[in-house]
C-alpha cells in the first residue's frame, strides 16, 4: 500500500462501493467494477475497470490504486496478476451476516473512518436484533431462495439468515452455509419435495420469468405456485454480501415473506 489512509483505491465488486460510499469516503475511489449500481450513477463518476472474475488490469495500474479491494477466491486470477504488477490488494471472503458486518468495520478502520464504520455497522447489528426479537404470529412460511435456475443453485448462507430474520423458513437451509455455489444446487425434485409457500428468485444478471418456474414438471401442486406467491428479487439487493443485503434486501424479503 502506498499510503495510509489509502487515497486512491479500486473497488472490484460493489458491496465495497457501496460501503465507502455511507461512509463518505467515496471521493477516494478511482475504479470501479462495471456491475456497480449504487449509488445510482457510481459508473458515470467512477472510472470502469472489471467485471466480476475478468479486470483491465493495464487499466488498473494506471489509476495508480493504493489499494485494490477484490472479494473471495472468484477473483484469485485477478488478484495473482495484480500482484505481480507490485499492486496492493485486500480480498475479503464474507458469507454471512457476520462476516459483512465484520467487512463493514474492517474497511472502515482501513481508510481511516473507523468510528463512522462502527456507527454504520451498529444500526445494522440493532435493527437485525430487533426483527430477530419481535414476536411471530402463526406459521413461518417455507421459503425456496432460487439464486440461479439452469442448474437450479439455492440461496447462500447471508441470504438464508435474512430469510429466517424476515419471518421465513428457508427450506434449504443446511445447504445455505456451502460456499460454491455447486454445493447448493438442487433439483426439481427437491423443491417439490419441500413444498415450498413462497418461491424468491434473484438470477444474478437476469430478468427472472416466472412463467418459466410455473411450467416446470410437476410444480403445479406446489403452494407457491398455486397461491401465485412467486416473486423476484434484483441480484444487487440481496447477491451482493454488503449494506444493500442488510437494507434494502432485507425489507424485499419482509415485504414478500410477511
Amino acid at each position: 500500500m502506498r499510503r495510509f489512509p489509502p487515497e486512491r483505491v479500486i473497488c472490484l465488486t460493489e458491496e465495497t462501493v457501496e460501503t465507502l460510499y455511507l461512509l463518505g469516503e467515496q471521493d477516494r475511489i478511482v475504479g470501479v467494477s462495471g456491475y456497480a449500481v449504487r449509488p445510482i450513477g457510481v459508473r458515470k463518476e467512477k472510472a470502469k475497470v472489471s467485471a466480476f472474475t475478468s479486470a483491465n488490469i493495464e487499466k488498473i495500474v494506471m489509476l495508480k490504486p493504493d489499494l485494490v479491494l477484490a472479494f473471495s477466491d472468484l477473483q484469485a486470477d485477478i488478484v495473482a496478476s495484480l500482484v505481480k504488477e507490485g499492486v496492493a490488494v485486500m480480498t475479503y471472503n464474507q458469507r454471512d451476516i457476520a462476516g459483512i458486518l465484520t467487512m463493514i468495520r474492517h474497511l472502515g478502520s482501513t481508510v481511516g473512518a473507523g468510528n463512522k464504520a462502527e456507527k454504520l455497522a451498529s444500526s445494522y447489528e440493532q435493527r437485525l436484533a430487533d426483527l430477530s426479537n419481535q414476536k411471530k404470529t402463526g406459521a413461518r412460511p417455507k421459503v425456496y431462495f432460487e439464486e440461479w435456475d439452469s442448474p437450479m443453485i439455492t440461496g447462500i448462507k447471508w441470504v438464508s439468515e435474512l430469510i429466517e430474520i424476515a419471518g421465513g423458513e428457508d427450506v434449504f437451509i443446511k445447504l445455505s452455509g456451502n460456499k460454491a455455489a455447486k454445493d447448493r444446487i438442487v433439483t426439481p425434485e427437491q423443491v417439490i419435495k419441500v413444498s415450498p409457500d413462497v418461491i424468491i428468485a434473484s438470477w444474478c444478471g437476469k430478468k427472472v420469468r416466472d412463467e418459466n418456474i410455473r411450467k416446470r414438471d410437476g410444480w403445479a401442486s406446489i403452494p407457491a405456485v398455486c397461491n401465485n406467491r412467486i416473486y423476484e428479487i434484483k441480484s444487487p439487493l440481496i447477491l451482493q454480501p454488503g449494506p444493500a443485503a442488510l437494507s434494502d434486501g432485507l425489507d424485499k424479503l419482509i415485504e414478500i415473506i410477511r
